[in-house]
């Protein structure tokens, strides 16, 4: 078992070892690009990550998603009082929002988002989609920056751009698994314009070249938040940019091949192939080399309370050490697993596509249907 990188007062060696099995068998994608961060990031992440999954699966499956909320709330009141639950997650949890200040809010987002899943809720325009990407995938690009030793006001509001735009991927790649489950993400505003009536869709989900047009220009608006993380991640420390390069050009990847299918997402989910993912070291090994000062770019008014709450948060102080990394070796190795685990997963399938499990995270989505999980 390895050394733990964080400092651990509640949890154990074992728990964050409990923390490592569940991410290992939840999610292939943050598993694997978790080894593109250096180990003092990557534990706390897992722990991190570990306590979300299980959060977003309460939340889902309970019969009253509200009561779920504020049972995880409490839960959360033990941890930033310092005498967590006696479970794996809590205790894991509470050693990382000490040792890395990750402000309260946060949390409360990511669960409020859950909370909005499992209710099924739609969103009326834009801004509404982004409010819900802000709090499934927005808090994790807060909390992972935060878990890199970053704070600055500008990189933090450009990590909340990386998650929103994950996020916005997903949904583009995934109307028809959404639709089957009786969801839909697209701005019910964008809906009414193509002359598309949500409930009846839902009733039979088909697609459409007008359709299309609308999961193009949810693609559109992933691209320009794409383009503004960009200036962020070339901001982070050298160690923690191919794992944050690689998580962003590999869900931009994601949009690429939905239009590569013309568009249509709901009777096919399109799936980056390995071979994709390895013509794809080049570029991230040539971005993770960039650097450049963060430039002042406000943040989209759906996640500047993220960016506020860290504003605001006290900070202790930490002596962290910045790891070299020798990058070209672990993208390499990270990119082979993903083929590697595919091919597992098909395996086991029979021969199927892998079908990930839905939030995105690395920068990774999380929960439900967010970027930390998939």
């Amino acid at each position: 078992m390895s050394v733990p990188s964080i400092e651990l007062r509640f949890a154990s060696p074992a728990d964050l070892e409990a923390g490592r099995t569940l991410l290992c068998g939840g999610s292939r994608s943050f598993y694997a690009a978790s080894f593109l961060l250096p180990r003092r990031v990557r534990e706390p992440a897992t722990a991190l990550y570990a306590f979300c999954r299980l959060a977003d699966d309460e939340i889902d499956l309970a019969q009253s998603p509200a009561e779920a909320v504020t049972s995880l709330r409490r839960r959360l009141d033990c941890i930033y009082d310092g005498h967590p639950m006696q479970l794996p997650t809590d205790r894991a949890l509470a050693d990382v929002v000490t040792q890395f200040d990750i402000p309260r809010e946060l949390l409360d987002a990511l669960l409020e988002g859950f909370a909005w899943d499992a209710e099924g809720r739609a969103y009326p325009d834009l801004s509404g989609v982004y409010a819900y990407a802000a709090r499934v995938a927005g808090t994790v690009g807060a909390m992972m920056a935060l878990l890199m030793g970053v704070r600055n006001p500008d990189l933090i509001a450009r990590a909340c751009d990386l998650g929103v735009a994950m996020q916005l991927s997903n949904i583009a790649r995934d109307v028809g698994e959404d639709a089957a489950r009786g969801r839909v993400y697209l701005p019910l505003d964008w809906l009414r314009e193509a002359d598309i009536d949500a409930r009846d869709w839902l009733a039979a989900p088909t697609w459409t070249p007008a359709l299309g047009k609308l999961v193009d220009r949810l693609l559109d608006a992933a691209d320009r938040l794409y383009a503004r993380a960009d200036m962020g991640i070339a901001g982070l420390p050298l160690g923690c940019r191919p794992g944050i390069g690689a998580a962003r050009r590999l869900y931009a990847e994601i949009g690429l091949e939905v239009r590569r299918r013309g568009l249509d997402s709901v009777t096919q989910r399109a799936v980056v192939a390995p071979g994709r993912k390895l013509a794809l070291l080049a570029p991230i090994i040539a971005a993770a080399l960039y650097s450049r000062p963060p430039q002042a770019i406000a943040p989209l008014p759906e996640t500047r309370f993220l960016v506020e709450a860290v504003r605001n948060c006290p900070v202790r102080l930490h002596k962290t050490k910045r790891p070299g990394s020798h990058i070209e070796d672990r993208l390499v190795w990270v990119l082979d697993l993903f083929e590697r685990l595919e091919r597992r997963d098909r395996g086991r399938r029979g021969g199927a596509l892998p079908v990930e499990s839905g939030v995105p995270q690395a920068l990774v989505g999380m929960a439900g249907r967010s970027v930390a999980l998939d």
